[in-house]
C-alpha cells in the first residue's frame, strides 16, 4: 500500500519525482548565476511568473529554488507580512566584511592543507598556480581589458588552491557561499581592477608558501589577500555606496 501511495505523490504533478527535482535544482543554478553576475540587481524585486517564464518552467520550481537561495542569503524578505515580497539580496558593507571573513578562514584552511600535500602534488598544482597569476596580470594591463575575465581568472585561481588542499566538507562549504563574494568583485569590478596588480604580488605570496610546503605560511597569505581584499573594497563602496539597500 505504501508503495502505491508513493507512487501516487511522486506523480502527483504529472512528473516522477526526479524530474521535478533536476527542475528545481536547473531554476537554482540559473537563478543564482544571474544574481552572482548581476543580471538580477542587487534590490530588485522578486517575480515568480516573471522568473518562471525568464527560465522556462512552472512556479513550483521557481518556489522551491528561491526558498533554497533565502535560505543561503541570496535572496531576503523586503517586506515581511502579508504583502511580504521577495528581492535580490543588496550589496552592503556589513555583509561584505562578514562575507569576506568566512571566505578568508575557508580558503586559508584549504591553502594550509595544499602546503601539507605531498612534495609531488604541490610541484604540479604551482604552476598552473602561477600561469593563473600571469595571465591574471596580463589582463588586468591590457589595452581593451575585459573586466569579467579579470575576476573570472582570480576566481579560478582561488578555487584551485581550494581544490588542491580541500576536502569534500571543505569543499561543499566553499561552494555554498564563495559565489556570494563573487558578486561584489564582479559589481564593484570597474572601481577595483586598478587594484588587481597588489592582488597578483599577494598571491604569489601564497603560491610560494605552498611550494615550500610552509603551511602556517600559506594560511596566513590567504587570509591576508582577503583580509586586504575586504579593505580594498570597504573603500570602493564607501565611495560608491551600497547598492540595492532600501
Amino acid at each position: 500500500m505504501s508503495e502505491s501511495i508513493d507512487s501516487r505523490q511522486a506523480q502527483s504533478d504529472g512528473r516522477p519525482r526526479s524530474e521535478r527535482g533536476d527542475r528545481v535544482t536547473l531554476a537554482y543554478k540559473r537563478l543564482r548565476e544571474l544574481i552572482v553576475t548581476g543580471k538580477l540587481a542587487p534590490g530588485s524585486r522578486i517575480i515568480e511568473t516573471s522568473i518562471a517564464d525568464r527560465l522556462g518552467v512552472s512556479r513550483t520550481p521557481v518556489r522551491a529554488a528561491l526558498q533554497r537561495l533565502q535560505q543561503e542569503g541570496y535572496v531576503v524578505v523586503a517586506s515581511p507580512g502579508q504583502q511580504s515580497r521577495m528581492a535580490v539580496a543588496p550589496l552592503t558593507q556589513e555583509d561584505a566584511m562578514e562575507l569576506f571573513g568566512m571566505v578568508s578562514a575557508v580558503e586559508g584552511l584549504a591553502a594550509h592543507g595544499a602546503a601539507l600535500r605531498p612534495a609531488s602534488e604541490r610541484h604540479a598544482v604551482v604552476p598552473e598556480l602561477r600561469q593563473l597569476n600571469h595571465d591574471l596580470l596580463q589582463e588586468s594591463h591590457a589595452n581593451g581589458r575585459d573586466v569579467n575575465r579579470v575576476f573570472t581568472l582570480d576566481e579560478r585561481l582561488h578555487r584551485r588552491v581550494v581544490e588542491a588542499g580541500a576536502g569534500p566538507r571543505l569543499l561543499a562549504l566553499h561552494d555554498s557561499f564563495k559565489p556570494q563574494s563573487e558578486r561584489y568583485g564582479r559589481i564593484y569590478s570597474s572601481a577595483l581592477i586598478d587594484e588587481m596588480p597588489t592582488s597578483v604580488q599577494e598571491h604569489e605570496d601564497i603560491i610560494r608558501a605552498i611550494e615550500e610546503g610552509d603551511a602556517a605560511g600559506a594560511e596566513a597569505a590567504m587570509r591576508c589577500n582577503w583580509t586586504n581584499a575586504s579593505l580594498r573594497l570597504a573603500t570602493v563602496i564607501t565611495e560608491l555606496g551600497e547598492r540595492g539597500t532600501w
